[in-house]
């Protein structure tokens, strides 16, 4: 394959898949150790500026091999790497990982722009490598209710999703709130799981038309300045008449430290799922028939890794490019429609 170094074409050992970590801060750790829980996965190399990140990593990976860069990472014998780093580093990185013929795990987003996502899934096709990317909010148990729902067509035809992610305090990294660095500011940070959520819920069905209103500390976003957007609203049509509205905010005073909600409304039901008391990871999930509601799950829910979990057994039964990873093009699309739409007053430059 162009561009592949010289590598194992494809896993086919029982052997751990020996994992490279680019990135042990909160999440990318995380991430790791539901990785090395299951026993599918060896945290072989760590690549992390921050001397205690490093320590709090080598905890759980004590027999990892700790390394400066990036580089010196993707010289060593591995089978893949997940990456946790600054959302504008998401892109370039996961494609040199697939040039190198190793497989991807990335945070979200993958790109800032939808045509920094295609190029990675053009790269990862090309190598035929699996690409994984965190969108972790489908992994939880109130969500898979919901799609079930749907799926099985008890809920008639879908007429509307209301979207809702506020956090009541925002990012604590400075990047974040720098568009050339981030891509955007809440919508692109907490949207996404929206977003992805809605349009993987429904199986994919195209976009035809979008309206949004984006605006930093109460007024609109400036086109020639770095802020990014701190509240957002949105509208999706979809091409199979379901109308999605969307909300996200960082630093809203929500009265709690976060609100999320995903609820979906059709002709013969609905179900939500909504988070408890402020929780980032408490979830319960209902389903409604006119005035009454009937509760489908309730916390505890230990889904934040599940994801990356998934990731790693698929990488351990092979490895392959997996077609699906191809709609997380739709996903980044419909962000740049957003941020594209008349009502605002600025969007990305295309990369």
């Amino acid at each position: 394959m162009s561009g592949v170094a010289p590598r194992e074409a494809f896993r086919t050992s029982t052997r751990p898949a020996r994992l490279g970590f680019l990135g042990v801060g909160w999440i990318g750790r995380n991430r790791m150790e539901a990785m090395l829980a299951t026993g599918n996965v060896e945290a072989a190399v760590i690549a992390e500026p921050s001397a205690e990140m490093v320590a709090a990593a080598s905890v759980s990976a004590p027999n990892a091999k700790i390394v400066g860069t990036y580089d010196e990472l993707l010289s060593e014998e591995l089978d893949g790497v997940v990456i946790a780093t600054p959302s504008a580093q998401h892109a370039e990185q996961s494609i040199r990982a697939l040039h190198a013929g190793l497989a991807v795990f990335c945070q979200k987003p993958l790109g800032r722009t939808a045509n920094e996502v295609r190029a990675v899934i053009d790269a990862a096709k090309g190598a035929d490598r699996l690409l994984g990317v965190d969108l972790s909010y489908r992994h939880t148990e109130a969500m898979r209710h919901i799609k079930q729902l749907l799926q099985s067509g008890e809920l008639g035809d879908v007429m509307a999703i209301d979207l809702t992610f506020h956090n009541a305090y925002g990012p604590d990294k400075p990047w974040f709130y720098q568009r050339s660095h981030s891509g955007g500011g809440c919508v692109i940070d907490l949207g996404v799981h929206l977003i992805d959520l809605a349009l993987w819920a429904l199986d994919f069905p195209k976009i035809v038309e979008v309206s949004s209103k984006l605006l930093f500390k109460g007024s609109p976003v400036p086109r020639t300045q770095e802020d990014v957007e701190d509240y957002a609203v949105a509208t999706l049509h979809l091409a199979n008449g379901t109308v999605v509205r969307l909300a996200c905010s960082w630093g809203l005073n929500a009265g709690r430290d976060c609100v999320i909600d995903a609820s979906f409304y059709g002709t013969d039901g609905g179900a939500a799922m909504r988070n408890v008391d402020g929780s980032f990871h408490d979830f319960h999930a209902d389903q409604f028939h006119g005035t009454h509601r009937r509760r489908l799950v309730d916390p505890p829910d230990e889904w934040g890794g599940r994801a990356a979990i998934a990731w790693a057994a698929t990488l351990s039964g092979g490895g392959r490019f997996d077609p699906a990873a191809e709609k997380l093009v739709d996903v980044s699309e419909a962000i740049d429609l957003i941020y594209r739409s008349e009502s605002c007053d600025w969007s990305p430059s295309r990369q």
